[in-house]
């Protein structure tokens, strides 16, 4: 539970940049070292969503928490 903590503080500092285009992100789950997330608004139909997710979210969760090895969309 912990690490999730972990996760939801990170998602809440990317947040902001992504709300300011219109989108947001949405943890859904942790589980052996895969962070699962929704894109939501503008973010989940976007062309660059690929980009956002690894080059913004999975950066910055792979950088701040060891235990996180990469990040998966979830569609609705």
């Amino acid at each position: 539970m912990e690490i999730e903590n972990k996760i939801k503080e990170v998602i809440n500092t990317i947040r902001p940049f992504l709300m300011s285009d219109g989108g947001d992100v949405e943890f859904v789950s942790f589980e052996d070292g895969v962070v699962y997330v929704k894109l939501l608004g503008a973010c989940s139909s976007c062309p660059a969503a690929d980009m956002t997710l690894e080059g913004m979210v999975q950066e910055a969760l792979t950088f701040e928490i060891p235990e996180v090895i990469k990040v998966v969309k979830v569609e609705e």
